[in-house]
């Protein structure tokens, strides 16, 4: 499965601001730029990240299938832990194919947001199942 990380602006000037099915984010220039579509390659759990002051970048968002959860605290993003070895954030999504990292990370931002766990437990669970042949 294909697991996706895509920006969503700056973390100071939209997070107060995000709300599920977000389309676009406030730019450094003040401006609205679009949040491009998923890309038609990621089918598994996709992950919206804002960049924080200091090269910070937080998890923001979590969306599969019809699910779109909006954390209500940002989580910080550990490139190797949550990503994978090699994987870096940029300008185009990254996709990341390791259901174990991304099983650790929704662990971690239901820790942090535990009001928010009743939507992402059914994903964390979809993963964990093992794979019918």
């Amino acid at each position: 499965m294909n697991h996706c990380f895509m920006y969503h602006g700056g973390f100071e000037n939209n997070f107060g601001k995000m709300k599920s099915g977000a389309t676009s984010f406030e730019g450094s220039d003040g401006q609205a730029h679009p949040i491009p579509a998923w890309p038609s390659g990621a089918d598994g759990v996709c992950i919206g990240y804002m960049e924080k002051t200091g090269k910070k970048f937080m998890a923001v968002r979590v969306v599969h299938g019809s699910t779109d959860v909006v954390l209500q605290d940002g989580v910080v993003l550990d490139a190797a832990r949550h990503m994978g070895y090699g994987k870096r954030f940029g300008a185009a999504p990254t996709l990341v194919d390791d259901d174990g990292i991304i099983i650790m990370l929704l662990e971690d931002i239901m820790k942090k947001n535990p009001g928010q766990a009743t939507p992402l437990l059914p994903i964390r669970s979809m993963l964990k199942a093992p794979e019918k042949k």
